[in-house]
């Protein structure tokens, strides 16, 4: 490995602009030296913006990888290539970071966890969700047991009317789905890694498409297609998991809803319970009364400094740089990642069979 880790960007559209290459930006222990797109001028631009001097542009992904001085590559293409681009990757001596959500399927998503243990090389996914400073304090109340065991908590990525109408998102044969596998796979894994539980038992799941065909949508980034819209525009989740507990996931791009949330948990065990529904608000019986605690979650303490540790995607690419220099686990592990697909693609059959999937 060279002084700084030569990092090569797979994917340079929206996601990669504005999470990925700006976050490594920022970090003195890495360069990035190579970049890839179908379309060659966005290669081009991201190269140009962020690359080294010497920076090199590929169409074809297999070439990047074919370099064996790079130490890391980020994919940050759509759903359909993740599985395929990253096993590529991991077996050409790579780490990867892999943009959420894993893959498209449980099958896909298994074969990306093989290959990292096979070859030894560290993979993540791109959950930033979990860095946010409400998470991580909540995080530490339910290591410490301040919440008991949890037995019942709602995932929630709720927006009125904010389907994204730029790229491949309305495409099923490219995503895999839409506001599920878009946005509610934030609130699952979020949901998950709080309660630290990965095991379902089975799960019962509806899909719509009832907003997709209309017209003056008021919708916030202009109206959609609706021959475009080959996806669901909002679909739900009952999950149970082998220990009992209930987990209710809520996903919409487009749903008549004034109750709209994003990215966020409510969690209910035996000694209190929490929700990010108006920040982060704990609850709790003490001294026989009912009390809530809403810790303050702001920085600094003086008018020039605001003492932030950076956006939840920087902190997410720092600790994950950390963990390939001093060969420790990333915040988000593959097998993870992959519980949160199995359970994503468990809702879209149950869906589809009208019956509850049952997991192995």
């Amino acid at each position: 490995m060279s002084e700084k880790l030569r990092v090569g960007i797979i994917g340079c559209g929206g996601i990669a602009n504005g999470k990925h290459m700006p976050a490594l930006s920022k970090i003195k222990e890495v360069e990035m030296v190579a970049f890839c797109d179908i379309i060659e001028e966005r290669a081009e631009k991201a190269a140009e913006d962020f690359g080294t001097v010497d920076a090199k542009v590929y169409t074809d992904y297999k070439e990047l990888l074919k370099d064996k001085t790079i130490d890391v590559v980020h994919v940050c293409t759509p759903n359909r290539s993740h599985s395929f681009i990253t096993v590529d990757a991991l077996e050409s001596g790579k780490h990867v970071m892999c943009e959420k959500p894993m893959a498209k399927t449980a099958a896909e998503a298994k074969l990306m966890v093989e290959a990292a243990k096979k070859t030894g090389k560290k993979l993540t996914i791109g959950y930033q969700s979990r860095q946010r400073a409400d998470s991580q304090y909540l995080y530490r109340a339910v290591k410490r047991g301040d919440l008991g065991e949890i037995y019942y908590a709602k995932a929630t990525a709720i927006r009125r009317r904010a389907v994204p109408t730029w790229g491949v998102f309305l495409n099923e044969y490219e995503q895999g789905g839409g506001p599920l596998i878009d946005i509610g796979t934030h609130a699952l894994d979020l949901t998950l890694w709080e309660m630290d539980n990965y095991e379902p038992a089975y799960v019962v799941g509806t899909k719509y498409r009832k907003l997709a065909d209309q017209t003056e949508t008021g919708n916030i980034w202009g109206d959609w297609d609706p021959e475009k819209f080959t996806v669901e525009d909002s679909a739900f989740g009952f999950i149970v998991m082998k220990n009992g507990a209930t987990i209710v996931l809520e996903s919409s791009w487009a749903l008549n809803t004034l109750q709209v949330n994003e990215a966020v948990t409510t969690l209910c065990g035996t000694k209190g319970g929490a929700d990010m529904l108006d920040g982060l608000r704990i609850n709790t019986v003490e001294f026989g009364r009912q009390v809530t605690i809403t810790p303050d979650l702001k920085a600094g303490g003086v008018a020039f400094y605001d003492g932030t540790a950076g956006a939840p995607h920087e902190i997410e690419a720092k600790q994950w740089i950390d963990a390939i220099i001093n060969d420790t686990d990333p915040c988000v592990l593959p097998e993870q990642a992959y519980c949160v697909t199995r359970i994503l693609e468990g809702i879209y059959e149950s869906a589809k069979s009208g019956k509850p999937y049952y997991f192995e």
